[in-house]
């Protein structure tokens, strides 16, 4: 099975910006939507971007404009820069893999995960 892990998060004032990593151990960009995700305290887990096998991308409206998603198939790693963060991206953010923009079902066992902090 693919593992999954991510880094890259950490501790950053508003405003600032982090680019996160998520290293798959398996070559699967190639077939399958690579996702990232938020949990936020008290919250649900929900998808902030994905980027599909052919490059297209998609965004959560609360992310739009802020993040980007991107990949290195050589590397078989996906990225996630942040800029212009605010308090309300503090979360734990994962990746994960599956099909469609909105990836409704994921293939992979959830990671650790990256605590990124946004704060004063």
């Amino acid at each position: 099975q693919v593992q999954l892990v991510e880094s890259g998060g950490g501790l950053v004032q508003p405003g600032g910006s982090l680019r996160l990593s998520c290293a798959a151990s398996g070559s699967i960009f190639g077939t399958y939507t690579m996702g990232w995700y938020q949990q936020a305290p008290w919250k649900q887990r929900e998808l902030v971007a994905s980027i599909s096998n052919v490059g297209s991308t998609n965004y959560a409206d609360s992310v739009k404009g802020r993040f980007t998603i991107s990949r290195d198939h050589a590397k078989n790693t996906v990225y996630l820069q942040m800029n212009s963060l605010k308090s309300e991206d503090t979360a734990v953010y994962y990746c994960n893999f599956g099909f469609g923009p909105t990836i409704t079902k994921v293939f992979g066992s959830w990671g650790q995960g990256t605590q990124v902090t946004v704060s004063s």
